[in-house]
């Protein structure tokens, strides 16, 4: 069978599209290669949220296609959001691609790589309702202790800035059996952490019938013999609940962890953006989660140059996060996504000044992340091996429970032995701004 060169843009939502496309190219029998020049065949599954990314995902593109011209490869597809953004104009536009398949149509690829043969070009694309269930086969390209668990797909918020509506079709839950086979499997090959994503996970289960909130899933999903930790991230900061910190403070699997993204503090930011409020404010949000008997590790991010932030609305948002002192914080500059409503309002900011802004912003973030770190040495916490310093065997890499994979800091281990996988205490002795240095201190 051809070998198969797969490149995965964008999020970890489109990574576990991703491992469901490897999943069933796999079950066909194709071989996959990490070495473009190995391959016959090449995939890329694209994201187009921001222009940013559909300029990553065509220069992409383009780079294999001059594989391809010069005779390295024989096919080249393209997957997901950006030929769901741009469709039927991708054709004509790149002839050297031999199919494009839209978001809901990713489980066709094996149909279009056969379709393919001596024929034009394929193009798959219709409105996005397919959703995947532990049926679907899977490949886990992640750690084999780590993976990511898809709990719903879509959007249905109407926020002004995004396109992930028209890209992913509206908001639609997984069933909590269904998640709930899927997790045993990944448990039982050697998965120790699973982290729920969706476009909003706190919003599960709410389009079932009946309803099905996220607790009752996470109350099913820790009777799990051999989870270790359960995480929760992309999380709308007004959908949550008591129950849900009730659960964060009762049971020990469920990691103290939250990602709330609030994109904003202004209130009149807030409402061009689209982004309903809830029954209080994000301050008195967060103060509620701080008073809870469980520390809880707080991640946000926060969109920077929306059009009408004056000087006083982003010194606004700068106290807030100044005085909130989150965890973990990531700053993005607004981007005039075409199609989306702000992208036709006016007071848009400069791009020096948003940079500035953003400069200002992570300055806050490094005072806050360092001080919060400081106050960790001394103190033993759990540490997930994930295995030597890329820079040193001298060196051992983890995160504790309250970083999530890829996007927060690591724990640099100078002292003591322990396996890939292996979950051991240890002792920080150390803190910079975002990482933390420890030595494992082993009972006996």
């Amino acid at each position: 069978m051809p070998r198969i060169y797969f490149v995965s843009l964008g999020c970890v939502k489109n990574l576990v599209d991703s491992e469901y496309i490897l999943g069933l190219i796999k079950e066909e029998g194709y071989d996959i290669t990490d070495d473009p020049l190995d391959a016959e065949i090449a995939i890329v599954n694209t994201c187009a949220f921001i222009t940013s990314a559909v300029e990553e995902g065509i220069g992409t593109i383009l780079d294999l296609a001059r594989l391809k011209e010069k005779g390295h490869l024989q096919s080249l597809f393209v997957v997901g959001c950006l030929v769901q953004r741009y469709g039927r104009k991708l054709p004509g536009e790149i002839p050297e691609v031999d199919g494009w398949l839209g978001t809901g149509q990713i489980y066709r690829t094996p149909e279009a790589l056969k379709a393919q043969a001596n024929s034009p070009p394929v193009l798959f694309l219709d409105r996005p309702r397919f959703l995947a269930d532990h049926r679907a086969p899977r490949l886990q390209t992640t750690p084999f202790y780590s993976a990511y668990l898809k709990i719903a797909e879509g959007c249905s918020h109407p926020c002004s800035y995004c396109i992930i509506p028209s890209l992913r079709g509206p908001f639609r839950s997984r069933t909590v059996e269904s998640l709930f086979i899927e997790a045993q499997n990944m448990v039982a090959r050697g998965v120790k952490e699973i982290n729920l994503v969706a476009q909003d996970t706190s919003w599960y289960g709410h389009d079932l019938d009946p309803p099905s909130p996220l607790e009752d899933l996470l109350e099913k999903l820790l009777t799990i013999s051999g989870l270790k930790w359960l995480r929760i991230l992309y999380a709308h900061p007004y959908h949550l609940t008591e129950r849900l910190f009730e659960l964060i403070d009762s049971e020990e699997v469920l990691c103290p962890y939250l990602d709330l993204p609030i994109q904003h503090i202004n209130p009149e930011i807030l409402r061009a953006m689209g982004r309903s409020s809830g029954s209080e404010s994000i301050p008195q949000l967060i103060e509620r989660i701080r008073r809870r008997s469980r520390k809880v590790a707080l991640r946000t991010t926060v969109m920077i140059g929306f059009p009408g932030e004056t000087e006083d609305r982003f010194r606004e948002l700068l106290n807030f996060i100044r005085e909130a002192k989150f965890d973990r914080l990531g700053a993005f500059p607004f981007s005039p996504e075409k199609g989306t409503p702000a992208a036709r309002l006016k007071n848009g900011i400069p791009e020096q000044v948003v940079k500035r802004r953003i400069d200002e912003i992570m300055e806050i973030q490094a005072e806050n992340s360092t001080e919060l770190n400081k106050d960790l040495v001394g103190k033993t916490v759990p540490v997930l091996v994930e295995g030597f310093h890329p820079e040193t065997d001298l060196l051992l890499i983890g995160r504790t429970a309250t970083m999530a994979p890829e996007v927060d800091g690591q724990v640099l281990i100078n002292r003591g032995t322990a396996a890939v996988g292996e979950i051991v205490p240890v002792q920080i002795t150390e803190a910079h701004t975002y990482d933390l240095v420890g030595s494992i201190e082993r009972g006996g």
